[in-house]
């Protein structure tokens, strides 16, 4: 392990972080606002810390595999940390250091869960800050970096697999990984601004728009107002968000297929897009259903039931009606659907749909073996076979997802009062980056003790970095390498 080198290289991350922070100070200045001194010390502090670590040893030393994972999560935790700061000093904003860390993490991570209240009465310096930091995070603000990292001598291959979601993590979309992470962003950014325009076009203000737009293609579910969505009242706005939350939900190294040989065909060709698709159109209208049956349940129960199926199932997490208030089996089916999440590849959270299409297709197998005992069946996807390497990582990543779950809402319910609902959901709208839960924690987690935050936080952290990436810094071995 380089430790010199790792430490520089976050160094020169944070660097780059600290410019995000110049952004809100000209939001502060087009709206005249006083929060242009909280973001001008926040950028100060950033920039000495990542200037002060990226003076360790320089040279043209490729980073190994280990070397990625560490630099990911001490990036990730850095600049959650570092990002609560503008949260922490804003006078507009009474939070403690633990909320502040808790929203940044949460808005870094995609998650979207919140301790904020009186959003409509915030600063828009602040209001935007929230937005950016979830647009960051959405795809990964590592993969942008790597595009950076190569002119500075230090390979970033490592760095990529570490951070991009998905069982097989060696595929590039280009020869060259930095090609890669370029074309990954021009295509978000792409995909940014048209969600922006549609938003514009649909009744939004133009910072409304944009704001909102951050949050729907990183699939975060933030919002600048505390109605969320539901503040606009407005079908348009939320088929505009309908259709981006679901476009974000599929492989973003399919989007780039797709637009570098001009044939949508290839998303129906992809049997994970398939099962993406028919999950969501699935609860859809089990959720429309429910609610049709229970009149009084909803004003509008084929509008909210598309609309909250989709923002839930995709990890999305906007929100047109208090869906925790709806009859038991709707509420829970929601918060199982976001477990299996979107596509790999993309800025969903949860499982992710390939592993559940792979899940399936284990099962079936296993059932074919009971039928023919001597026969011998492999698993494909198109006319590809699956490796059993890839189907014993699946099982395993599923096996210890269950595990840290259900460890984590024992140790929930342990070092607090909370009730099993609340701790359950919780859990799992922070491991899956979800966002909204059920219980005490409906509509936003302010009222959780200070310990509930920071497991939470960790939480959020193994969901967006797909659990192992973290696990395998606690493991003695990786230290003795």
């Amino acid at each position: 392990m380089h430790l010199p080198v790792i430490l520089r290289v976050t160094g020169i991350l944070l660097t780059l972080f600290s410019l995000v922070l110049l952004f809100p100070v000209l939001v502060a200045l087009i709206y005249g606002e006083d929060t242009i001194q909280t973001f001008a010390l926040a950028f100060a502090i950033t920039l000495f810390s990542g200037l002060m670590l990226s003076l360790f040893q320089r040279g043209n030393r490729e980073l190994r595999s280990g070397d990625g994972f560490l630099i990911t999560v001490l990036f990730y935790l850095g600049l959650g940390l570092f990002g609560a700061i503008p949260i922490y000093l804003a006078e507009s904003i009474d939070a403690n250091f633990t909320d502040a860390a808790f929203e940044s993490l949460s808005g870094l991570t995609t998650t979207g869960a919140t301790v904020l209240t009186g959003l409509d009465q915030l600063p828009k310096s602040i209001l935007f800050y929230r937005q950016s930091l979830q647009w960051l995070g959405g795809m990964g603000i590592i993969v942008l970096a790597v595009a950076v990292l190569p002119m500075l001598g230090i390979g970033g291959m490592q760095l990529y697999r570490a951070e991009s979601p998905g069982p097989v993590k060696d595929s590039k979309l280009t020869p060259r990984i930095t090609e890669t992470a370029k074309a990954l962003w021009y295509l978000y950014l792409g995909l940014t601004v048209a969600c922006a325009m549609g938003y514009w076009v649909a009744g939004m203000d133009l910072f409304d728009a944009i704001c909102h737009s951050f949050s729907t293609v990183a699939i975060g579910g933030f919002s600048t107002h505390d109605a969320s969505i539901g503040f606009f009242a407005n079908p348009a706005i939320e088929g505009v968000a309908i259709v981006f939350m679901i476009f974000a939900g599929i492989n973003f190294g399919l989007h780039f297929m797709v637009w570098h040989r001009r044939d949508p065909r290839l998303y129906w060709n992809d049997r994970e897009v398939r099962l993406y698709l028919t999950m969501l159109a699935v609860v859809t209208l089990v959720v429309c259903w429910v609610l049709i049956s229970n009149p009084g349940s909803t004003q509008s129960p084929v509008r909210d039931g598309v609309f909250q199926a989709i923002s839930v199932a995709t990890t999305t997490g906007f929100t047109t009606s208090n869906f925790s208030l709806w009859p038991s089996v709707a509420p829970i089916l929601l918060i199982f659907a976001a477990f299996s999440g979107g596509c790999a590849g993309s800025t969903a959270g949860g499982i992710k749909i390939i592993r559940v299409l792979l899940i399936g297709l284990q099962g079936m197998r296993e059932i074919k073996r009971l039928i023919h005992p001597n026969g011998v069946f492999s698993i494909k996807l198109g006319a590809q076979r699956v490796p059993d390497r890839v189907i014993e990582a699946v099982w395993g990543f599923f096996s210890v997802y269950v595990l840290v779950f259900f460890t984590m809402v024992s140790l929930l319910m342990l070092i607090s009062p909370l009730d099993f609902t609340t701790a359950f959901s919780a859990v799992a709208a922070c491991l899956n980056n979800l966002g909204p839960g059920l219980g005490d924690v409906a509509v936003n987690y302010a009222s959780l003790p200070t310990a509930c935050k920071w497991l939470l936080i960790l939480a959020m952290m193994l969901g967006r970095l797909e659990i192992f990436t973290l696990l395998v810094l606690l493991t003695p071995a990786f230290w003795r390498r």
